[in-house]
């Protein structure tokens, strides 16, 4: 369908002998800012690697725009950005953020377009390793959002940040889909659950709620994101005891 960015159909991922995602299903509509919201380790990490095509899988069936994960014709239209730093700190800001639009052959115009959408036009020459945290997260996107991606996945890129870099980057973030980019934002802060158009909410790899925020709290009859998840967990555990 044209207005699915991400299709995930009965995914299993196995660690060890341990299932970290259980027959996982979900879509992630084109165009818009999708939660990924959940406890850590509950699958997360493991379901946006998977979307990316860097995660080996068991079993089922992901699909980006059309295409099988992983495919080579999407490397140019997925931008990652990992938990762990993914830019060089010896470099500066320009020349990391250069150097990824070179293996994609753009041009350094391109680079220097991303690091102002980002917000570090005034530290493009300042050395990444002497960038505070906000910043080097940000210098992390502008590298990961250079080939002008269609999908943006988004590993808790606001982790370890103050409220107002927080509050910086959703706006960065609602920037984006606003322009047509589809996102897909990890976190296990449910405050930033209600700047989400939608919610994946994930707990030891199975999808408890898929839905507007509101609907969801609406579901768990609680204004509250924090007790709605907690509501949904008891409403599932009373069902499985039944």
């Amino acid at each position: 369908m044209d207005n699915i960015a991400i299709g995930v159909e009965d995914l299993v991922v196995k660690r060890g002998h341990r299932r970290v995602l259980h027959k996982f299903s979900c879509t992630v509509p084109a165009g818009s800012v999708t939660g990924l919201l959940g406890p850590s380790g509950s699958g997360k990490t493991t379901l946006m690697r998977a979307i990316v095509g860097v995660q080996i899988v068991e079993s089922g069936k992901v699909t980006v725009l059309g295409k099988p994960a992983g495919h080579k014709d999407l490397r140019r239209e997925i931008g990652y950005l990992t938990q762990d730093p993914s830019v060089y700190a010896d470099l500066t800001v320009r020349e990391n953020t250069r150097y990824f639009a070179a293996l994609y052959g753009l041009s350094a115009k391109t680079a220097d377009a991303a690091i102002r959408d980002v917000g570090l036009a005034d530290h493009a020459n300042q050395l990444v390793g002497d960038l505070s945290g906000g910043q080097h997260s940000r210098a992390s996107l502008a590298c990961a959002i250079v080939s002008q991606p269609k999908v943006l996945v988004l590993d808790e890129p606001t982790v370890g940040q103050d409220p107002v870099l927080r509050d910086e980057l959703w706006h960065r973030f609602r920037a984006f889909a606003e322009s047509g980019m589809t996102l897909l934002v990890s976190s296990h802060v449910m405050d930033e659950a209600n700047r989400c158009d939608r919610l994946l909410l994930i707990r030891e790899g199975e999808l408890i709620a898929d839905d507007s925020p509101a609907a969801v709290k609406q579901r768990a009859g609680t204004d509250d994101l924090d007790q709605a998840f907690l509501n949904l967990i008891r409403e599932i555990g009373a069902g499985v005891k039944s």
